[in-house]
């Protein structure tokens, strides 16, 4: 039953992973369409924080080596490259969906588990917090050195756009000012119990293929 068992392994790392990439290209990718800007980024760093963190920590159990999860990172990340180039294909340019930042916030957790020996429990209350706080500080980094997104929007409308979605002026500070600290704070809090279910669907796998 061991190939059985390896093989459910990586069929849902390669799931999460692909889910990721379509996360990102469906929920924002940071180009954002509607007076809800801020909000779409708060909402867009939960979510990825907490996609991250559930399928690297299970992978990173899976193997117990610390690196496992930056490998995985790095697999999303070329699935949204290999995605950014089938856009471009269509004609739209290679930065309009950007990809996000998710290696650094993987290492985070790998550091945690290599410095506390493998410590699963302190790689899901750590690792996670880290995570959620690390990943909308560095994506903020990296949406300011993008174009513009609005003049992005604009431009190059999506053909799929719903006419309710039509690009207008973003109001930004509408709903509060910090979006950085509320998508911070928000990934921190949410990450830890993701983490524990990723670390949690490790176990599960191996009892049900025992």
């Amino acid at each position: 039953m061991v190939w059985l068992r390896r093989t459910t392994h990586y069929l849902f790392i390669v799931v999460v992973a692909v889910n990721s990439t379509l996360l990102t290209i469906n929920a924002g990718d940071y180009i954002f369409y509607t007076d809800w800007a801020w909000t779409s980024f708060v909402v867009f760093s939960i979510s990825q924080s907490t996609m991250l963190v559930v399928g690297a920590i299970y992978y990173m159990l899976f193997t117990g080596v610390p690196g496992t999860a930056t490998y995985y990172a790095t697999i999303m990340t070329i699935y949204t490259w290999v995605a950014k180039g089938a856009w471009f294909a269509l004609g739209y340019p290679y930065d309009f969906v950007v990809t996000p930042v998710w290696i650094p916030s993987a290492m985070l957790l790998d550091l945690t588990y290599w410095a506390t020996r493998r410590n699963k429990h302190a790689a899901i209350i750590i690792g996670g917090t880290l995570v959620g706080l690390s990943l909308p500080i560095l994506n903020m980094i990296n949406l300011l050195l993008v174009r513009d997104p609005l003049e992005m929007a604009f431009k190059y409308p999506r053909p799929t756009l719903p006419p309710y979605m039509t690009p207008i002026e973003p109001q930004v500070g509408k709903f509060y000012n910090s979006p950085v600290a509320l998508g911070s704070g928000a990934g921190a809090v949410l990450s830890v119990p993701i983490a524990a279910l990723g670390a949690k669907l490790n176990t599960w796998t191996y009892r049900w293929m025992a």
